[in-house]
């Protein structure tokens, strides 16, 4: 008898087994063994495209001059490192005081972008809303009809933003994208938890503060960390808007070093001894993607929930 259950209990087990993998998707499938080894080839020649400049430019940035030259300019080894360029990069001259400016630019923009997005978001989310249609669809037509060079600069000359450090937060305080992902995910939180909250006798502004926003981590991370990168890398607005070099951002320095071949400046560094072109160039591009680099690891996890989240329930 047991026998007998046992073999119509491994039949029922197989049957199911094989109607789901006969429901299943074509590409929930299990790949074959050719399409794995060729995933795995693709995988790997995408991280030594990315992985090896970034080893060349970390390499280089460790080598002396003499180094430097007998090896044709790059190095990715270095047969004796030396924290020399970093020293001058990290000395107290232009490029700290640019690295200064631009984490500056990033935590006040990024705290406030984060600010912003959240109200407008959390409002565009409520069904209630005074004009939240009309609102809406402005933040959406925002993704089709986008202002050129010169609007832009004159309505940041009308707000007297010429030359000061808000003009290279101004103009990029919102972004639609960010806005409409979060207010996805704010609809997705249930009623009930608003009308309960409503019943005990809180306002909207307890609501969002003690209801939403700690349902909301995932999503905020990731918007915070968009804004953050935006901020960092932004070099556009600083080279229209700013004519003071002393709060030009990292990043006019680094093209200016990198990109157009301007050639490092003792005095301007702080330093009495220069060290090679090539390698301070490398440690400036360095110290700008390592903030980025540093920070990523701990928001991963919230990528896919946060994103993905609003995506769906938009």
């Amino acid at each position: 008898m047991s026998t007998t259950l046992r073999r119509e209990t491994r039949a029922r087990t197989e049957a199911r087994k094989r109607r789901g993998s006969a429901e299943r998707p074509a590409w929930m499938e299990q790949p074959n063994p050719a399409a794995r080894t060729l995933k795995f080839l693709v995988i790997v020649a995408m991280i030594v495209a990315v992985g090896y400049p970034f080893l060349l430019a970390i390499g280089t940035s460790l080598s002396s001059k003499a180094e430097l030259a007998a090896n044709g300019g790059y190095v990715l080894f270095p047969s004796h490192p030396t924290l020399e360029s970093y020293r001058v990069v990290m000395s107290g001259g232009v490029i700290t005081r640019a690295a200064i400016v631009s984490v500056g630019v990033t935590v006040v923009g990024t705290a406030l972008s984060l600010l912003c997005t959240i109200a407008l978001a959390y409002g565009l989310s409520r069904p209630r809303t005074f004009a939240g249609k009309p609102l809406l669809l402005i933040v959406v037509g925002t993704f089709l009809f986008t202002p050129g060079i010169i609007p832009n600069y004159l309505v940041v000359q009308q707000l007297g933003l010429i030359d000061s450090y808000g003009a290279m937060i101004a103009p990029i305080l919102l972004n639609a994208f960010n806005i409409i992902v979060v207010r996805s995910f704010f609809q997705g939180i249930p009623d009930e938890l608003h009308e309960a909250a409503r019943l005990d006798g809180a306002g909207e502004l307890t609501i969002l503060c003690r209801i939403v926003l700690p349902l909301s981590k995932a999503v905020i991370a990731v918007v915070g960390m968009f804004y953050a990168v935006t901020y960092w890398n932004s070099f556009f607005n600083a080279m229209l808007y700013i004519n003071d070099p002393d709060k030009l951002p990292l990043q006019v320095i680094l093209r200016s070093y990198v990109l157009q071949g301007d050639t490092f400046n003792a005095k301007a560094l702080g330093v009495s001894v220069v060290p090679a072109t090539t390698s301070l160039s490398m440690a400036v591009l360095i110290l700008a993607v390592l903030p980025i680099i540093a920070v990523y690891p701990f928001l991963q996890k919230y990528f896919v929930k946060g994103v993905l989240t609003g995506a769906i329930k938009a």
